[in-house]
């Protein structure tokens, strides 16, 4: 790592983030082929993408068809980019013996039988009478030898593709899981059951429904890959630039203003980003060094990045994959989840600005210079039309049609924002294609006709676009790169499949959250004492149990998070404390949103934290200094979940109904107490803070959190002397200055 200095703010070149990114976010980095293979590999994916944009807005296979298609892709793209173990010449370009184009004939090997594998079930699917294949109506639990070997080849090797793009850790852990369902009976105690014959086990894993061809696959190949690409694109097409600008012209000027734009773009660019390490590589190449030259402590720049970046993962609309996974589960609209989400982000956010805020006035950081700030009506009147696409996606989502509907109006609008222009008539084709949709679904009735006037006139305003037109090889280069961010999130999601299918077929999530309970009611029984004296107690064993419970699931998914993506915790992990969160009376989306929130605190909490690595990497700080540094400001997002369990009322659409004045004091309540955790973390609040007054104030912090009077009330008396002798010493500096 380089010292810090001078040396070291310069921008990094183009080359240097996207080396960054390669080494840190999962699957970016991929093997250097042949040129000939290379663009057979480019003609696939853009086969793959163009399939995926076309079904998005045309019509849908059969589900066993459409994930086959989708498997065979990856199978593709994963065995000619990915090698089998990596090193550092792993990656470079190797035409020697045994390969084809720069490829081991092994992985292509490999590439045939897991597209062979993946397409079984849709040619077996109706019955092939001269093998003597019946339908699979009259397979199911019964398979005959092709579905053994096709399926047998099709688990081991989506594990070997998780493995090829994620690492050891996912598959690890799947494999625990198959031997769990395969030799129960050798399991102790509650976790013990009779076990799963393995041509049962195989069946289950293969055929729809469940297992691998089941819900995690189907919501990544119908609706996630196309945000995914739609982030891309919009990224590619300006959006991304515009937000940073945007940000920098609402932040820029004030106190610690480097640090605040950080927090800023990235709140905006997580709108269209699911991944926090790309938001982190987009935003820090340039907040991070604007920061270290105004002068925040390299670890501290590379943290305030890398926090408000893992933020993209819970930010509406687009919040990553396992949001749509989420609304799934549930049941329920995905808009239902966009909705939920909103404060605990907005809670997230307002604990790293707050941080940003009382570092800077600590270290007395200004702001940036007004020459140095872009000029707000000249990045608006150049980018303007890069925000249509955006609304025109959250327009046709919350008006109550499919994600991947919604998805496809706003990839076609990006592409006309990109491509099409007035003054070249010729290109009006990629519009003219757009509208002639829209009056089609229009006169078939898929849409309404304000909904179709306000896509014609989005279709029309993108042609206006004053910026450079995106060349028809540019896009392709970012279909290409979107279909390259797919890879890894569509790779765990076929192999976490198994995971769910083995918890259907088991049981376990059932046994384990009972576990759960179990423990955390013992332990809570045995605490009551404490916190009681006779008849009067300050807690109830209900609500110890439930506390600790709590923390429990909470280190479960902070410690299982360390190398696993979050979509594929997400996974794991609410199977089975969706079972003991309900026991305890939990709402599920409060306790699907509490998984997924602490699954993303995974990404800023050391020794592995990606993010944090990556915003390392930029800033030249030391990366485990920058993980500790991204998890303090990312307190908001640490304590959040808890604030939603205990007052569903945060998420909106709680059961219990939305109630305006209970929301807004239990809101202000949990930002009183964000606040407070940020005074503790900095030292500073009016003037610095010592050792003690930093304990009373993070205890108030907590105690803040707990949504009820008699809480807030503890809370401010434990509070109250930090804040008279802060106001008392700023009273004093005063009057010596």
């Amino acid at each position: 790592m380089p010292k810090s200095g001078a040396q070291d703010t310069h921008d990094r070149s183009a080359e240097d983030l996207a080396e960054i990114e390669q080494k840190f976010d999962e699957g970016a980095a991929t093997r250097t082929v042949a040129p000939a293979f290379g663009y057979f590999l480019r003609y696939v994916a853009l086969a793959f993408a163009t399939y995926h944009y076309l079904t998005a807005g045309f019509a849908l296979p059969p589900d066993f068809w459409h994930m086959g298609w989708h498997l065979s892709g990856l199978f593709i793209l994963t065995y000619a980019l990915f090698p089998m173990v990596k090193t550092k010449t792993s990656f470079d370009l190797n035409t020697g013996a045994l390969r084809l184009g720069g490829v081991p004939y092994l992985d292509i090997l490999l590439m045939i039988l897991g597209t062979a594998s993946a397409l079984y079930l849709g040619f077996a699917w109706r019955g092939i009478p001269w093998l003597g294949i019946e339908e699979q109506t009259f397979r199911m639990g019964n398979p005959n030898t092709y579905d053994m070997v096709f399926g047998c080849i099709l688990i081991l090797l989506v594990l070997d593709i998780a493995r090829r793009t994620l690492g050891w850790i996912l598959p690890l852990i799947i494999c625990v899981f198959i031997s769990y369902a395969l030799f129960g009976p050798v399991f102790p105690g509650l976790l013990q059951h009779p076990g799963v014959n393995f041509r049962t086990f195989v069946s289950s894993m293969y055929f729809p429904q469940e297992g691998i061809f089941g819900v995690t696959l189907w919501v990544v190949s119908t609706i996630v890959f196309h945000f995914v690409l739609f982030g891309v694109i919009a990224q590619r097409t300006g959006l991304g630039q515009l937000f940073i600008d945007s940000a920098t012209i609402l932040a820029g000027r004030y106190t610690g203003g480097p640090a605040k734009v950080s927090v800023v773009s990235s709140a905006f660019f997580g709108t269209i980003s699911g991944s926090s390490v790309a938001n982190t590589v987009s935003t820090g190449a340039l907040t991070i060094p604007n920061m270290k030259r105004l002068g925040y402590p390299g670890h501290f720049a590379g943290g305030v990045e890398a926090a408000a970046s893992a933020g993209g993962q819970i930010t509406p609309p687009i919040m990553g994959a396992a949001a749509f996974i989420m609304a799934e589960f549930l049941e329920v609209p995905y808009t239902t989840i966009v909705i939920a989400a909103i404060f605990p982000a907005l809670l997230h956010y307002v604990g790293v600005f707050a941080v940003v805020h009382l570092m800077a006035r600590r270290l007395g950081l200004q702001g940036l210079a007004r020459d140095k700030l872009p000029q707000f009506k000249a990045v608006w009147s150049q980018g303007w039309a890069n925000v249509v696409p955006l609304i025109g996606l959250l327009l046709v989502l919350f008006a109550g049609y499919t994600p991947y509907m919604s998805a496809f109006c706003g990839i076609s609008l990006a592409i006309v924002a990109g491509m099409s222009r007035i003054r070249q008539p010729l290109t009006l084709i990629y519009s003219a294609g757009f509208i002639a949709f829209v009056l089609w679904k229009y006169l078939n009735g898929g849409f309404e006709m304000g909904m179709s006037a306000m896509l014609i006139a989005g279709a029309v305003l993108a042609t206006l676009n004053p910026q450079p037109r995106t060349s028809l090889r540019e896009m392709a280069d970012t279909f290409e790169t979107g279909v390259k961010y797919a890879l890894a999130v569509g790779a765990a999601a076929a192999a976490v499949g198994i995971v769910i299918g083995v918890i259907n077929t088991t049981g376990v999530g059932f046994r384990i959250g009972f576990m759960v309970t179990q423990a955390a009611t013992n332990l809570g029984t045995d605490l009551h004492g404490l916190f009681s004296l006779g008849t009067w107690e300050l807690f109830t064993v209900e609500d110890l149990t439930l506390f600790i419970s709590l923390v429990f699931i909470a280190l479960a998914c902070i410690l299982m998070g360390a190398g696993v993506p979050t979509t594929a915790l997400y996974i794991m992990l609410v199977s089975v404390a969706q079972p003991a969160l309900a026991q305890l009376g939990i709402p599920p989306i409060a306790s699907h949103m509490f998984v997924l929130y602490y699954g993303v605190v995974a990404e800023i909490t050391p020794p592995v934290c990606t993010s944090a690595y990556a915003a390392a990497a930029i800033a030249g700080s030391n990366p485990f200094r920058t993980g500790i540094s991204a998890f303090t400001l990312g307190l908001g997002k640490v304590v959040a979940p808890m604030a939603f369990v205990y007052a569903p009322v945060l998420l909106f659409v709680s059961e219990a109904g939305f109630d305006f004045w209970q929301f807004t004091y239990t809101a202000a309540s949990c930002i009183f107490g964000v606040i407070c955790l940020s005074a503790a973390v900095v030292g500073y609040w009016l003037v610095p803070m010592g050792a003690v007054f930093r304990c009373m104030m993070a205890l108030a912090g907590l105690v803040f959190i707990a949504p009820s009077l008699e809480a807030d009330l503890v809370a401010l008396i434990i509070a109250a002397p930090a804040l008279v002798s802060q106001v008392i010493h700023r009273g004093r500096s005063a009057q010596a200055a």
